[in-house]
């Protein structure tokens, strides 16, 4: 596959919900350890949005666990989860904005914490540019996918209104 159009800092300076539903078909480019890109369709995703979201990291306020969601968007925010997972985020919005698009699915691999074991993603990723980065980025192919739109998942903690919203983005 040909090298598309690097997405650029602009692109996710936007609002997440600008943001998360342009994802899927992009491509999500990993260096290579013999310097070839492998790139892998993002098919899957879901926002986040602020510390009004219940189901958002964000909604207790800033820590140190989620300091990198209140910096400009094309950051990488990863945590680690049930002792086993990490979930890989890109940050969007400006600077002081919380929000942030968890992905979920790439081709071939549908769940987060599959993804990044797939991919070898892990907390050595935490606060990455995304946009600047030799080792990962997300390119544009100018692939035309239908988006479906659906219920975030694994949100049971939140608030009936933020588990019911319609913020997770696949393609059909």
């Amino acid at each position: 596959m040909n090298q598309g159009r690097r997405m650029n800092r602009e692109f996710y300076m936007k609002d997440v919900l600008e943001v998360a539903p342009s994802l899927p078909g992009k491509y999500l480019c990993l260096s290579g350890p013999n310097g070839i890109a492998e790139r892998y369709m993002i098919t899957e995703v879901e926002a986040y949005r602020g510390e009004e979201d219940e189901a958002c990291h964000a909604s207790r306020g800033r820590t140190s666990r989620n300091e990198i969601m209140y910096h400009r968007g094309g950051f990488i925010y990863m945590y680690f989860i049930y002792g086993m997972y990490w979930m890989f985020n890109i940050v969007t919005a400006e600077e002081g904005i919380p929000q942030a698009v968890l992905l979920r699915g790439i081709t071939g691999f549908n769940g987060p914490g599959k993804l990044t074991r797939h991919l070898g993603m892990d907390g050595s990723y935490y606060g990455e540019d995304i946009c600047e980065s030799g080792r990962i980025w997300v390119e544009d192919h100018g692939k035309i996918v239908d988006i479906e739109r659906g219920k975030r998942i694994g949100i049971h903690y939140a608030g009936s209104y933020w588990r019911d919203i319609d913020w997770r983005y696949y393609v059909r």
